[in-house]
């Protein structure tokens, strides 16, 4: 595998492929949703992070909301099993799949 010399922020990330962050932070708030090594944590206070993805997690994330948008039911089972969040997850539900 090649050397990792740049990652995209979440954020970023978000604007990209015109998700919500908040849908984006709920998905790799689980560092086991994405390959080892995609989601890393930059540092920019002793207290304080912002999380990016390498360009394979990007690929991954992009495939994984692909897969899930296939029809409502895989959107919304999608949402059970990747937001925590029970109110995030209801109110994503009530978004279209794209």
């Amino acid at each position: 595998m090649a050397a990792v010399t740049y990652v995209r922020t979440l954020d970023y990330v978000a604007r990209i492929l015109d998700e919500d962050v908040e849908l984006l932070e709920a998905i790799v708030s689980n560092d086991d949703n994405l390959a080892y090594g995609a989601i890393i944590s930059v540092y920019v206070g002793p207290d304080e992070s912002i999380t990016a993805l390498t360009d394979h997690g990007v690929d991954e994330l992009t495939d994984m909301l692909s897969q899930a948008r296939l029809t409502t039911k895989t959107w919304h089972q999608f949402l059970d099993d990747f937001v925590d969040d029970p109110e995030l997850a209801a109110r994503f539900k009530t978004q279209a799949s794209r």
